[in-house]
């Protein structure tokens, strides 16, 4: 009996050990879902070049083109006439793509919001234009030119003061929000009142085909306007006039999906952001205004180059997310779905079928996103419209590459005028549907805020 019992005691100690060595193998082998979060098109590199590499899984001709978009993107236009890339102007706010997204990355705040920049207003008085979208400002239209060639005169120029907001998180930590407030100085003719500005930034152009591949059912199924499960999250769509098809679209692309796709969202970049004519936008955005171009009808970025340019953010790769297999990365997951992150930034989308570009269909992805409008609170607020966009509603950012941002752009700011220093800082200015999940955040234990952030930055 007694060597019976040793023996029992002997196999149950073998067993429990070997549970033991299997939960730490488990714990150690364990790996999150996502680390090819551009599935075939994921690029797993973690330096300078994250952003700005081609999907490697292009086919050569594929390849070809998306270099030829990569010439067309850096491309730096100048006054006509000119042998190339003439037709800037006569009023902008810079003079390429990569000027406002450098190494296809997010813009930097400038210090002097004056100088050349990825940073600019969109403006718009109340009221509508006829196709829903922002009622142009007379003499001003929907975006401020604050720069000019010479013998032309800026529309205006942009102004920012800063109040500090303090917010103390649960272990004392004392962190001090900057606050901007924005107006319009030196105007070259006299503003109308009550001009609604809406301050932008240039934002990352990686991974922009997948977003648009994405179902437009897959990405309604999450929308949840009138909130009818009372979780306090009610994304909706935007639903936006695209100039391309001249039809009314599913908004994906800008702060606030006011752009149905890319090649219409590139197209208002060469229109508002330089001041160049091209077939979907023909009229040039400063005609008929006393400081601008008197001549119409010219098409200044041919067809060809505006397909590049699109075509090459449509294949732009996406960065693998990185140390998906660390235990405080993991535990970082957990807080994010416990304090409802993930009710808006959802993880994962499957793209659809793009017959023209086989490279980024069908692809398992992981941006992090829902696609849709949310309210984030009077204090992200911008008081102005933009569709069905509310001045308090924002599309949900992806974060995939976002704790590559310094690597790639030198800078850590984010939000849509750059307010938040870092990835905290961001997460302390979210309100409206988001304040429940802001203030969870908040009364995190310093070990649970920061394995929090390590799984931000991992993405």
């Amino acid at each position: 009996m007694y060597f019976k019992n040793i023996r029992n005691c002997v196999i149950l100690l073998s067993l429990s050990l070997l549970l033991v060595e299997c939960s730490k193998d488990e714990k150690i082998n364990y790996k999150l879902d996502g680390q090819s979060a551009g599935g075939e098109t994921t690029v797993f590199l973690s330096n300078s070049q994250a952003f700005g590499t081609p999907a490697p899984n292009l086919s050569p001709e594929h390849l070809e083109m998306h270099l030829e978009g990569d010439k067309a993107f850096e491309a730096i236009f100048v006054s006509s006439p000119a042998p190339t890339h003439g037709g800037l102007g006569p009023i902008f706010n810079n003079s390429s793509c990569n000027a406002c997204h450098p190494s296809d990355a997010r813009a930097s705040v400038p210090t002097n919001i004056n100088e050349l920049s990825g940073f600019f207003f969109r403006i718009s008085v109340e009221g509508t234009d006829e196709h829903g979208g922002p009622k142009p400002v007379p003499g001003f239209g929907t975006q401020l030119q604050h720069q000019s060639l010479f013998g032309y005169e800026p529309e205006a120029k942009m102004e920012r003061k800063y109040q500090t907001k303090e917010i103390v998180l649960s272990d004392g930590l004392k962190v001090q929000l900057q606050r901007p407030a924005y107006s319009i100085i030196d105007p070259y003719i006299e503003l109308p009142e009550n001009v609604l500005i809406s301050p932008r930034i240039g934002m990352p152009v990686f991974g922009l085909g997948l977003l648009e591949s994405i179902p437009e059912k897959d990405i309604i199924a999450n929308a949840d306007e009138f909130d009818r499960d009372q979780d306090g999250v009610s994304g909706k769509p935007n639903y936006v006039w695209d100039a391309v098809t001249e039809t009314v679209q599913l908004g994906r692309f800008g702060w606030k999906a006011g752009a149905a796709n890319i090649l219409a969202q590139s197209a208002g970049a060469y229109s508002g952001d330089m001041g160049l004519t091209t077939s979907i936008f023909p009229v040039e955005s400063s005609y008929g205004q006393s400081n601008g171009n008197t001549e119409n009808g010219i098409i200044e970025v041919s067809d060809d180059e505006l397909n590049a340019v699109t075509f090459y953010c449509q294949t732009l790769g996406v960065p693998a997310a990185r140390n998906l297999d660390k235990e405080q990365v993991i535990e970082g997951s957990k807080i994010f779905e416990k304090i409802g992150c993930a009710k808006c930034h959802i993880p994962s989308f499957i793209t659809g079928n793009n017959p023209n570009i086989p490279e980024i269909s069908n692809q398992k992805i992981y941006p992090y996103t829902d696609m849709l409008l949310h309210d984030m609170g009077e204090d992200l607020a911008d008081n102005r419209t933009e569709y069905l966009a509310s001045g308090t509603e924002w599309k949900t950012r992806p974060l995939w590459g976002v704790g590559l941002t310094n690597v790639t752009s030198g800078h850590t700011s984010f939000l849509h005028d750059g307010r938040a220093r870092n990835i905290m800082e961001a997460i302390l200015w979210h309100g409206g549907e988001a304040e429940n999940s802001k203030n969870d955040f908040i009364e995190l234990a310093t070990e649970e805020r920061e394995a929090l952030l390590a799984f931000v930055n991992a993405l």
